[in-house]
């Protein structure tokens, strides 16, 4: 039978169960224990004989004649419920033969007690619908297999897939873990604009909408407040974090979303050096509370978060695998050496900072970690601070896990003059084409100008849980975006 035609057929039940005076859709519910609670108290409610009320989704329904059997679900722990012909008023009894589906939310009220196979079971006294469902959910047994209807039907797939319910779980309990490790630190938790006059703070495409109050056109915010964040160190803030939505109007991969939930936090008088070993801690503490592990198999490299961190690099390993100074050399050289290497970056004229950044990232590829990148050159990096040691490059760091940058942090530039410069040259890219080119902001600049003390950024992405759930980014999510499917008119 067609879902069509499943569905008319519950509602015939659905006018049934009206007919019979029972509303199928009531408000209130006088469930007054969770299925989680009975199983936990089960001997002393079974020793009492109280009577208890639980509600829940019917998982599985069988039986005939004079018993039926049941599997209840509420979303903290399943229960068979048992109806006996002789233990439940016979038009009930009738009704729930004749009406009552899989997928169903009922209430039922009753005794618990052990059937003789020893299976723990409430015996139904009463029962009456909470909820019809018209819709049949697939069998259990067998669940949504196609992986697009899998995430079209998300609802469903959660409902039936224990182990994806739990990963969301461990998901609360990454950013929960997030939090209070920053909390325990004195840090301030923020919330900063997303709609933005000017998008900053990464190198992103951003979405473009309209203020209809203001009439102007206002950006979704492609970092979780870096620009603001940092405009509270100026206004005396010395430690702030903030856990947000972010918006990038870009491709889509097994890491890359165009909506996702990023974290970042700013710590005044600190620099990159202390800021390695604070996130260290912090990728540990993560591993640990949500895991209670810190090796991990993660897009087939064994990453173990315990070891000692490596650190690389950047200009050496362009020279090491590439022949080149990605610093001193000329743009025709970067731009040949990608060409050789087959990574030129597509899109926008050739230039030596993309070509560097791409040669950079083929590197990556190999690079299990965990590990630190350094040395990165300031023409790759426009909001970090220039090292004393060597002008070229800035005190930046990204976190390296599994071939893949996940999570990157700097000490933050608070010079006035030379952020406008590295403004100006980003807005140069801009204009000739370079959309993930950095804005010129004179506004944070002039903030700037006001003072902004030492500090050191943090940021990192809902990347770093999928990767430890070994997850494409997308199937980490609750409801990924999809585009819609027309649907058929019942």
């Amino acid at each position: 039978m067609g879902e069509i035609d499943i569905r008319a057929e519950r509602l015939k039940k659905l006018k049934k169960l009206k007919d019979a005076g029972m509303e199928a859709y009531p408000a209130e519910s006088h469930r007054d224990i969770s299925i989680a609670d009975v199983l936990a108290a089960f001997e002393e409610l079974e020793s009492g004989g109280k009577k208890i009320h639980i509600g829940g989704r019917i998982m599985s329904k069988r039986g005939q004649g004079g018993i039926m059997f049941a599997d209840i679900f509420d979303g903290t722990g399943r229960l068979q419920i048992v109806l006996q012909k002789t233990e439940v008023e016979q038009a009930l009894y009738e009704l729930f033969i004749a009406c009552v589906d899989t997928g169903d939310f009922i209430e039922v009220s009753g005794t618990v007690f052990k059937t003789k196979r020893g299976e723990r079971s409430l015996k139904v006294q009463k029962w009456r619908m909470l909820s019809k469902s018209l819709l049949p959910i697939p069998d259990e047994w067998f669940g949504l297999k196609d992986e697009e209807k899998r995430l079209r039907e998300r609802a469903v797939d959660i409902l039936q897939n224990e182990e994806l319910r739990k990963m969301f779980i461990r998901k609360s309990k990454f950013w929960s873990a997030c939090r209070s490790f920053l909390e325990k630190k004195d840090f301030l938790e923020v919330e900063t604009p997303v709609l933005e006059t000017s998008p900053g703070g990464a190198e992103a495409r951003p979405f473009i909408t309209h203020h209809n109050a203001l009439d102007m056109d206002v950006y979704l915010r492609i970092s979780a407040g870096e620009l603001w964040q940092k405009r509270l160190l100026i206004a005396g803030f010395p430690k702030t974090f903030e856990i947000g939505r972010i918006f990038r109007n870009e491709g889509q991969s097994r890491e890359h979303l165009q909506d996702y939930t990023q974290m970042e936090f700013y710590q005044a008088y600190f620099d990159y050096r202390g800021g390695m070993k604070l996130v260290q801690e912090l990728y540990r503490h993560l591993a640990h509370e949500v895991y209670k592990k810190y090796t991990f198999i993660i897009n087939g490299h064994e990453v173990d978060f315990a070891e000692e961190w490596k650190t690389i690099d950047f200009a050496e390993s362009i020279k090491e695998h590439f022949g080149i100074d990605p610093i001193n050399c000329s743009a025709k050289e970067a731009i040949d050496a990608a060409r050789e290497a087959k990574v030129l970056p597509t899109g926008v004229e050739p230039n030596k900072e993309r070509s560097i950044d791409q040669l950079w990232k083929q590197i990556r590829k190999g690079i299990a970690g965990p590990a630190f990148l350094v040395g990165v050159p300031i023409f790759l990096e426009p909001l970090a601070k220039r090292s004393p040691q060597n002008p070229n490059v800035v005190e930046r760091f990204q976190v390296i896990i599994a071939g893949s940058e996940v999570g990157k942090g700097f000490s933050e530039l608070n010079d006035p003059i030379d952020q406008r410069k590295r403004f100006e040259e980003q807005q140069r890219l801009r204009d000739k084409g370079d959309e993930e080119a950095q804005r010129l902001d004179l506004d944070y600049v002039r903030a700037m100008e006001y003072g902004m003390p030492p500090a050191f950024g943090f940021g990192v992405s809902e990347r770093l849980f999928a990767f430890l759930e070994n997850k494409p980014i997308h199937e980490a999510q609750l409801f990924p975006l999809l585009r819609p499917l027309p649907r058929e008119v019942y």
